[in-house]
């Protein structure tokens, strides 16, 4: 049942943060990618957060098939010639940085909690 929650969520977050990585704040001269920085940050959040509350590397593993199989769904191009994921650093980021996300949190190993120092 985890595992299908995790799913769902990780879909949900590709779908939101696929919509919502192309955001941008101007503050002067400087453009921030406001939507870019909270979709990855998000993701941090999500299967750092599986990672450390569930502990099943299983759990984090479907949250990400979710999450890159949404990404990839929307990332081509549709009947009518739109495109979700255009072409530029944003995009790029977008397609690669929730894959090491993905990679790094299912690859840190176990570390074993303190024992108490009586």
């Amino acid at each position: 049942m985890a595992g299908l929650l995790a799913f769902v969520v990780g879909a949900a977050f590709g779908v939101l943060g696929t919509i919502a990585h192309q955001a941008t704040i101007v503050l002067g001269p400087v453009t921030i990618p406001i939507g870019l920085v909270l979709a990855l940050a998000g993701v941090t959040a999500l299967l750092a957060g599986l990672r450390l509350v569930v502990g099943d590397r299983l759990v984090v593993l479907l949250a990400t098939i979710g999450l890159l199989g949404t990404i990839f769904l929307l990332s081509l191009r549709s009947e009518g010639g739109s495109v979700l994921v255009p072409q530029g650093l944003p995009g790029t980021l977008w397609t690669v940085g929730p894959t090491l996300i993905a990679t790094v949190v299912l690859a840190w190993p176990r570390i074993p909690g303190r024992r108490g120092s009586a």
